[in-house]
């Protein structure tokens, strides 16, 4: 009999063993159903014994669908003052996980500030602060290393990230394909099109994917879950379901099942921009060929043309997006696509896919979900906003827009036209 995914990956045991049964009243799950979950890689524990003050975070279905929200700092708007306070506004605002997504400045000093400071599971793409490296010294992507991207990510797990995006399931064959085969919008994928350089320059294959054990090696004593990332996903809606993303999507599915094998845990990235129709039918086809691996989701966005308000069309995809599957929604902002989101923006952003993540569920009749709906009907019907506080996902903004008016018992727009006032005691 082959060893288990817990027997092989010790800190994933000792995280288990410490953490379960907070876990299990948490998210209203038996014990076993999740040390079963884990065990066949339909969810995963994120958590690194190295990151300090860390509340350890499941992830995949039944577990409650979590966000992410991404902050960091760009060549153009670098102020890590300005992400520590984007770091807060992100936890306060709810978001389950964070990711320094940063590529200017001081990017060690930068991401121990986070893991500091973030009780949550913090994220990286290495290959971003090798790129940094690698442009700030005026060379070309292509100059790349592979020794240099094994370091960077061996480091990050001894500092103590949880979760690392890494694009093995990028092929040079799949590279090829999105660049030659008429895509509206290439690969849109920042490692996604660093890799892609590096490959079709040196005429050779991804390192990570060539040398995927290794990957494993360096991971599996800090219980760094791969997020195996999707560089070849859609940056357009017409570009949703070619075959550049799912000859992406089978190798995920073949490194998920490899890397499980071997004791380390994955998550899978999905698609960005499909069309509202093409939403369902793309989750399931990448929950199948993964073996229903978590799946961390960007949106979807479900339409091209709403810059500033596309925390809305990811919304909309989102909640789709859980009904059919999703496990982890990577939110967006109204700053996507035009420039690094503010605080504000990084509130809305969580937010939006919040509400897309209970949507999603209450669709699938999640007891959680359906016990808030429950609670909210009730306390409306009784006019008693002390109970709709309790039960809103943002009792904050309820509270703010309510100030004015909060000595009535009626909200601002109908006053003594309540329709629910006019018919107490009947």
């Amino acid at each position: 009999m082959s060893a288990t995914l817990l027997s092989q990956n010790t800190a994933l045991r000792s995280l288990t063993d410490t953490h379960l049964a907070r876990l299990a009243a948490l998210e209203q799950l038996d014990t076993t159903t999740i040390t079963a979950a884990l065990e066949a890689g339909t969810m995963v524990l994120l958590g690194n014994p190295a990151h300090q003050g860390l509340e350890p975070l499941l992830v995949g279905q039944p577990a409650r669908v979590k966000v992410n929200a991404n902050i960091g700092t760009s060549p153009l708007c670098n102020c890590p003052a300005t992400e520590e306070r984007k770091l807060k506004a992100a936890l306060d605002a709810g978001a389950d996980t964070v990711m320094d997504l940063s590529i200017a400045g001081d990017l060690d000093a930068i991401r121990l500030g986070m893991l500091a400071h973030c009780p949550r599971p913090l994220g990286t793409v290495p290959l971003y602060a090798v790129g940094q490296h690698i442009l700030d010294a005026e060379r070309d992507i292509a100059t790349l290393q592979p020794d240099e991207l094994f370091d960077e990510i061996a480091k990050q797990a001894v500092q103590g990230v949880d979760f690392i995006t890494v694009h093995c399931g990028l092929s040079k064959r799949g590279a090829e394909m999105a660049v030659k085969d008429n895509r509206h919008m290439g690969i849109v994928s920042r490692g996604g099109s660093m890799l892609a350089r590096y490959m079709l320059e040196n005429n050779c294959e991804n390192p990570l994917l060539e040398d995927f054990d290794r990957l494993l090696h360096i991971c599996r004593p800090y219980n760094v879950t791969l997020s195996l990332g999707d560089g070849l996903r859609p940056g357009a809606g017409v570009d949703a379901g070619d075959a550049a993303q799912w000859e992406e999507v089978i190798n995920l599915g073949r490194l998920a099942r490899y890397a499980r094998e071997r004791g380390v845990q994955c998550m899978i990235e999905g698609p960005g921009h499909v069309p509202l129709n093409h939403v369902r039918t793309q989750i399931q086809g990448i929950k199948r060929l993964t073996d229903n691996a978590p799946l961390y989701v960007l949106g979807p966005l479900c339409c091209d043309s709403a810059p500033g308000y596309d925390h809305i069309a990811g919304a909309i995809g989102g909640a789709l997006g859980v009904e059919a599957g999703v496990d982890f929604l990577c939110y967006l902002t109204p700053a996507e696509h035009v420039t690094l989101p503010e605080e504000e923006d990084v509130r809305a952003g969580v937010m939006a896919s919040r509400v897309a993540a209970h949507v999603g569920e209450v669709a699938l009749g999640r007891s959680a979900a359906v016990a808030r709906e429950a609670a909210m009907n009730t306390a409306r019907r009784a006019l008693d906003w002390e109970g709709m506080a309790k039960a809103a996902l943002d009792p904050t903004t309820l509270a703010k827009r309510r100030e004015a008016h909060k000595q009535e018992d009626v909200c601002a727009m109908c006053g003594k036209f309540c329709a629910v006032k006019m018919l107490h005691g009947h």
